[in-house]
């Protein structure tokens, strides 16, 4: 493989606590040095006023193969990442059928390789359907290739499961990521349950859910050691709860998506089923706590929960809509518009909240450009003006909620195992 010079960009790379204008050298698919070099190259890449980091990682997509090829497959949902500036991904398990065995991770792993984009790294189910009854084979899914479990889409409603799944996952230092939310309580709900779901005459899905489910995980990490992570969180009393455990010395993480840090159940007003989404978009509050947690460390991650469907199943009155949006390909915009621009986070914090932290939450070796590592590299521009437009978006689906937003940030280059991808 060519060896090539990133050349003169801004290199960010939270895992060394680098920050500085320099080269980053490339060589058989790995960083060889980060530094000065007068070394000569197969290709150079001109980074001058760019920012270099490393890759880019999601932790939270749902990619629909096997069964709602429709929506997405293994194929687009890789290059929507590409195009998003993302060069690893993390696919939940909720496909059909659902990834409980080895050889459906395996399935995952190589679609991922014969699409030759992203690396798609998948995420095992905690128990066997996602029925929350029976573990699943953990060890064989490891095997298999998955890097962590869980039931996103269902919650794990028995306490005695979840207990013996933190042990369990405990033996191979992986996370269990919690879907936090109380089923009996949520009901039919479509959407947050307040002032604006009583004006709709939408029936209420209650923050106590979320916030119950939250505190009796963190329950079960404690007398367990097991590896929490909590998905999406979105609610002020459920981020306390992580705040109070992370204080404890628990093992718990959490994650963040852009539309709960961006938007709330307002948007819900024009009865448009593109803002339908589980969690569902909470009061500004919850939005400020989001941030707040996004700012003092409470939340570990931003992730996109990327969640597409085809037109026809979203264009139907608001209850009956599924719940999802889309979002690698606003991932890195909303962020550097919503949180760098806005003084939320600095750009390091944002980078370390897409590369290495949850490279660690994984347990994998991705998220940094230390000499060894894999060649994946994100060079974006942090200037770039433009308008967010579904209908060019590489993903299958269009259920985004951002549509016509302006924002500033675009990945311009995409390294993914020393491959280049050059997306202008």
């Amino acid at each position: 493989m060519p060896t090539f010079l990133i050349k003169g960009g801004r290199v960010v790379d939270p895992s060394q606590n680098l920050d500085a204008v320099t080269d980053v050298l490339v060589e058989d698919a790995r960083i060889r040095s980060v530094g000065a070099t007068t070394a000569r190259a197969d290709r150079v890449i001109d980074a001058k006023g760019l920012v270099v980091c490393p890759g880019l990682i999601d932790m939270h997509v749902h990619l629909r193969e096997p069964g709602k090829e429709a929506a997405e497959t293994i194929a687009s949902g890789s290059a929507a990442a590409i195009a998003g500036g993302l060069t690893t991904v993390a696919a939940m398990p909720n496909t059909e059928p659902a990834v409980d065995t080895e050889s459906a991770a395996e399935f995952v792993i190589l679609q991922a390789k014969r699409a030759g984009m992203a690396n798609v790294l998948p995420i095992g189910a905690v128990t066997k359907g996602r029925l929350g009854v029976e573990l699943a084979e953990m060890g064989q899914l490891l095997r298999g290739g998955a890097v962590a479990f869980s039931d996103d889409g269902s919650p794990i409603q028995s306490a005695d499961v979840m207990r013996r799944a933190l042990q369990y996952a405990k033996m191979f230092d992986k996370a269990i990521i919690s879907h936090a939310e109380d089923k009996d309580i949520v009901g039919s709900g479509v959407m947050n349950d307040g002032k604006t779901s009583m004006i709709l005459g939408l029936s209420g899905m209650s923050r106590v859910a979320e916030e119950i489910m939250v505190g009796r995980d963190i329950a079960l990490a404690a007398i367990t050691g097991g590896k929490l992570h909590i998905a999406h969180i979105s609610v002020a009393g459920a981020i306390d709860l992580v705040r109070q455990g992370k204080s404890r010395g628990v093992r718990v993480t959490a994650e963040a998506a852009p539309h709960h840090f961006t938007l709330t159940d307002e948007a819900v007003r024009g009865y448009d089923p593109v803002f339908k989404m589980n969690p569902p978009l909470r009061t500004q509050a919850d939005v400020e706590a989001v941030l707040k947690g996004l700012a003092d460390g409470a939340i570990d991650v931003i992730a996109t929960d990327h969640a597409p469907h085809a037109t026809e199943d979203k264009e139907v009155e608001f209850a009956a809509a599924p719940f999802g949006v889309i979002g690698m390909e606003t991932l890195l915009p909303l962020v550097l518009t919503e949180l760098v621009g806005k003084g939320v986070l600095t750009l390091p914090q944002a980078i370390a909240k897409l590369t290495v932290n949850p490279a660690r939450v994984l347990g994998i070796a991705k998220g940094t450009l230390a000499p060894g590592a894999d060649a994946d590299v994100t060079i974006f521009d942090p200037a770039r003006e433009w308008t967010i437009d579904p209908s060019r978006f590489r993903s299958k689906s269009r259920n985004c909620p951002f549509a016509g937003w302006k924002v500033r940030g675009k990945a311009v280059t995409v390294i993914v195992g020393g491959r280049v991808h050059t997306l202008e």
